[in-house]
């Protein structure tokens, strides 16, 4: 049996969590199309007949860190980058013009003190790829190049025999993570910080531009009650009223909305009932609370 790491570096929304989700076959990651979704990295386990690969999804590099909350996310990136990996895959997103962020990112791979490195090229399942050439040159830099398709689940078997080509036998790593209070694949994430990324998910897809990125989403309590009911209690925290407005919605449809949503992908993961009592509030310091 085979064990080992694999970390997955690229900038913002170029589909690292996407990939992640379906060579896992579950969701583990939020996905959305706005860029910055997600804001840690995640770490997920993959199992077959041939062993196991800790996949380690980084969030997309942030060429501009001002606020606490986009350092801490470089931070973790960066920690993440310097932890045990076997094999790194450097996604990129073809339909984009490759530019500083692109750049930068690309400084960091070749700071990796790793041998088994695969370009990935994403999203291939899209006509738009008028900026390819500006990244035929990578080609020359790595060995292995791979282009598939995250969303369409597409070329990556051929991907996954490749990463399982580089890995060592009996490395007892995965089992070490595991324990019971994880949410099984993932390796790093409890129950609350779970539910609270599904919720937030939820903000992504049904806000307009700049509401997401000014909210978190805590979640003060799960209980389960004697009829089999998961009850959660979870607060949206965002930094102005206007913005808490704008969530709560006409007549309170778009948190309505917005827990519906989630309520039923909890139920789906937990295959329990639950009773979702979600709150929106103005904390315009959670970024100093939750994330300094």
């Amino acid at each position: 049996m085979k064990e080992g790491t694999v970390l997955i570096i690229g900038r913002p929304n170029v589909g690292k969590s996407t990939f992640v989700n379906n060579v896992i076959g579950q969701k583990v990651a939020i996905t959305s199309p706005k860029p910055q979704t997600t804001r840690f990295p995640i770490k997920a386990l993959y199992e077959d007949e041939r062993g196991k690969i800790i996949f380690v999804d980084t969030p997309g590099f942030l060429d501009k860190a001002s606020s606490p909350l986009s350092k801490r996310t470089n931070q973790q990136t960066l920690q993440a980058i310097n932890e045990g990996v076997d094999v790194v895959l450097y996604m990129i997103d073809p339909t984009r013009k490759r530019d500083y962020e692109e750049g930068k990112v690309l400084g960091i791979v070749r700071k990796i003190n790793k041998p088994k490195k695969i370009l990935v090229i994403n999203k291939t399942d899209l006509e738009e790829k008028s900026y390819l050439p500006q990244y035929k040159f990578l080609e020359d830099e790595f060995k292995e190049v791979f282009a598939i398709s995250a969303l369409k689940n597409m070329h990556i078997k051929p991907l996954l025999d490749k990463i399982f080509s580089y890995l060592k036998e009996s490395r007892p790593k995965a089992d070490r993570l595991m324990d019971e209070n994880r949410v099984y694949p993932l390796l790093n994430q409890d129950s609350k910080i779970f539910i609270s990324e599904l919720i937030r998910e939820k903000i992504f897809l049904k806000t307009g531009k700049e509401v997401p990125y000014t909210t978190t989403v805590i979640v003060d309590r799960i209980n389960e009650r004697k009829n089999g009911m998961l009850y959660i209690k979870a607060r949206i925290l965002t930094t102005e009223d206007r913005y808490k407005k704008m969530l709560i919605g006409e007549g309170g449809r778009k948190i309505k909305e917005m827990g519906s949503m989630a309520r039923k992908e909890i139920e789906l993961a937990t295959k329990k009932k639950v009773f979702l009592d979600l709150l929106v509030e103005t904390d315009p310091h959670w970024q100093k609370t939750y994330f300094s």
